[in-house]
Protein backbone atom coordinates (compact mmCIF):
# COMPACT_ATOMS: atom_id res chain seq x y z
CA UNK A 1 0.00 0.00 0.00
CA UNK A 2 2.68 2.45 1.19
CA UNK A 3 4.73 1.45 -2.10
CA UNK A 4 1.68 2.30 -4.43
CA UNK A 5 0.88 5.90 -2.82
CA UNK A 6 4.35 6.31 -3.52
CA UNK A 7 4.06 5.49 -6.83
CA UNK A 8 0.89 7.25 -7.87
CA UNK A 9 1.07 10.06 -5.52
CA UNK A 10 4.80 11.00 -4.67
CA UNK A 11 3.81 15.20 -5.15
CA UNK A 12 1.34 15.11 -2.65
CA UNK A 13 3.35 12.95 -0.16
CA UNK A 14 6.05 15.25 -0.42
CA UNK A 15 3.22 18.27 0.14
CA UNK A 16 2.21 16.79 3.73
CA UNK A 17 5.57 16.40 4.39
CA UNK A 18 6.04 20.16 3.96
CA UNK A 19 2.76 20.98 5.00
CA UNK A 20 3.07 19.16 7.98
CA UNK A 21 6.65 20.81 8.87
CA UNK A 22 5.28 23.96 8.44
CA UNK A 23 2.26 22.96 10.86
CA UNK A 24 4.72 21.90 13.50
CA UNK A 25 7.50 23.48 13.49
CA UNK A 26 8.33 26.72 15.45
CA UNK A 27 8.22 29.56 13.02
CA UNK A 28 10.58 31.87 12.24
CA UNK A 29 10.70 35.47 13.70
CA UNK A 30 10.50 37.66 10.64
CA UNK A 31 9.85 41.39 10.43
CA UNK A 32 7.00 41.49 8.04
CA UNK A 33 4.68 43.69 8.29
CA UNK A 34 1.03 42.58 9.64
CA UNK A 35 -1.19 41.90 6.89
CA UNK A 36 -4.94 40.65 8.42
CA UNK A 37 -5.66 36.98 8.00
CA UNK A 38 -2.63 36.37 5.91
CA UNK A 39 -2.01 33.40 7.88
CA UNK A 40 -5.83 31.74 6.87
CA UNK A 41 -4.91 32.73 3.68
CA UNK A 42 -1.58 30.13 3.77
CA UNK A 43 -3.84 27.33 5.12
CA UNK A 44 -6.32 27.80 2.24
CA UNK A 45 -3.74 27.89 -0.08
CA UNK A 46 -1.43 24.86 1.09
CA UNK A 47 -4.58 22.37 1.09
CA UNK A 48 -5.75 23.52 -1.76
CA UNK A 49 -2.79 22.67 -3.48
CA UNK A 50 -2.39 19.83 -1.52
CA UNK A 51 -6.09 18.50 -2.63
CA UNK A 52 -5.70 19.71 -6.44
CA UNK A 53 -2.23 17.83 -6.54
CA UNK A 54 -4.06 14.58 -5.09
CA UNK A 55 -6.72 15.12 -7.55
CA UNK A 56 -4.06 15.56 -10.58
CA UNK A 57 -2.39 12.58 -9.63
CA UNK A 58 -5.63 10.09 -8.88
CA UNK A 59 -6.95 11.11 -12.10
CA UNK A 60 -3.80 10.85 -13.66
CA UNK A 61 -3.44 7.66 -12.40
CA UNK A 62 -6.91 6.45 -13.49
CA UNK A 63 -7.03 7.69 -16.35
CA UNK A 64 -7.31 4.85 -18.64
CA UNK A 65 -10.18 3.86 -16.30
CA UNK A 66 -14.20 4.81 -16.79
CA UNK A 67 -14.72 7.61 -14.13
CA UNK A 68 -17.61 5.39 -12.52
CA UNK A 69 -19.49 6.41 -9.36
CA UNK A 70 -17.24 4.09 -7.51
CA UNK A 71 -14.29 5.33 -8.99
CA UNK A 72 -15.32 9.09 -8.66
CA UNK A 73 -15.76 8.11 -4.73
CA UNK A 74 -12.64 6.52 -4.10
CA UNK A 75 -11.53 10.13 -5.95
CA UNK A 76 -13.21 12.25 -3.22
CA UNK A 77 -12.04 9.70 -0.17
CA UNK A 78 -8.54 10.15 -1.40
CA UNK A 79 -8.50 13.97 -2.63
CA UNK A 80 -11.12 15.62 -0.16
CA UNK A 81 -12.02 13.81 3.07
CA UNK A 82 -7.72 12.45 3.36
CA UNK A 83 -6.60 16.29 3.03
CA UNK A 84 -9.82 17.82 5.83
CA UNK A 85 -9.07 14.74 8.48
CA UNK A 86 -5.44 15.85 7.96
CA UNK A 87 -5.98 19.16 7.99
CA UNK A 88 -8.28 18.69 11.79
CA UNK A 89 -5.21 16.46 12.85
CA UNK A 90 -2.57 18.82 12.16
CA UNK A 91 -4.61 21.34 14.01
CA UNK A 92 -4.78 19.28 17.31
CA UNK A 93 -1.33 18.26 17.46
CA UNK A 94 -0.58 21.97 17.49
CA UNK A 95 -3.09 22.62 19.97
CA UNK A 96 -1.85 19.66 22.48
CA UNK A 97 1.28 18.95 21.39
CA UNK A 98 3.66 22.08 20.44
CA UNK A 99 4.69 24.41 22.57
CA UNK A 100 4.96 27.40 19.80
CA UNK A 101 2.07 26.79 17.84
CA UNK A 102 -2.18 27.24 18.50
CA UNK A 103 -4.49 24.92 16.88
CA UNK A 104 -7.24 27.36 15.58
CA UNK A 105 -11.16 26.65 14.56
CA UNK A 106 -10.62 29.34 11.85
CA UNK A 107 -7.52 27.65 10.14
CA UNK A 108 -9.26 24.27 10.34
CA UNK A 109 -12.00 26.49 8.35
CA UNK A 110 -9.46 28.01 6.00
CA UNK A 111 -7.75 24.29 5.20
CA UNK A 112 -11.23 22.76 4.78
CA UNK A 113 -12.32 25.80 2.26
CA UNK A 114 -9.15 25.20 0.13
CA UNK A 115 -9.65 21.71 0.23
CA UNK A 116 -13.27 22.70 -0.86
CA UNK A 117 -12.56 24.71 -3.52
CA UNK A 118 -10.32 22.26 -5.18
CA UNK A 119 -12.36 19.47 -5.60
CA UNK A 120 -14.84 21.47 -6.94
CA UNK A 121 -12.32 22.67 -9.48
CA UNK A 122 -11.73 19.10 -9.82
CA UNK A 123 -15.06 17.90 -10.16
CA UNK A 124 -15.68 20.05 -12.91
CA UNK A 125 -12.55 18.97 -14.96
CA UNK A 126 -13.79 15.68 -14.21
CA UNK A 127 -17.42 16.15 -15.80
CA UNK A 128 -15.58 18.09 -18.85
CA UNK A 129 -13.28 15.26 -19.32
CA UNK A 130 -16.04 12.46 -19.40
CA UNK A 131 -17.99 14.23 -21.94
Amino acid sequence: MILRSLRHYPISLLIVVAVALLSLLKQPSMSVPAIPHLDKVAHFCMYFFLSATLWVEFLRAHRREHMGLRLWCRAWLVAMWCPVMFGGVMELLQAHYTSSRSGEWMDFVANVSGVVVASLVFQVVGLARQK
